[in-house]
């Protein structure tokens, strides 16, 4: 499953919009409401599996 879908799936009443953004370099952000929560060139690895979804929940349950 993509990470849309997850995000869709777990979290589909609180998003508003998904917008993916192409880049260069094998750059991966992870942007919620101008917060960076996940970002592999800082982290210099990829996510493993859920933890963007869990970075996703922390985020939006921490701003309600």
């Amino acid at each position: 499953m993509s990470l849309i879908a997850e995000l869709l799936e777990e979290y589909q009443s609180e998003i508003e919009t998904i917008k993916l953004v192409p880049s260069s370099g094998g750059v991966f952000e992870v942007i919620v409401n101008d917060t960076l929560i996940f970002s592999k060139k800082n982290l210099e690895r990829h996510a493993e599996p859920g933890e963007v979804i869990s970075l996703f929940g922390n985020h939006i349950n921490s701003n309600n």
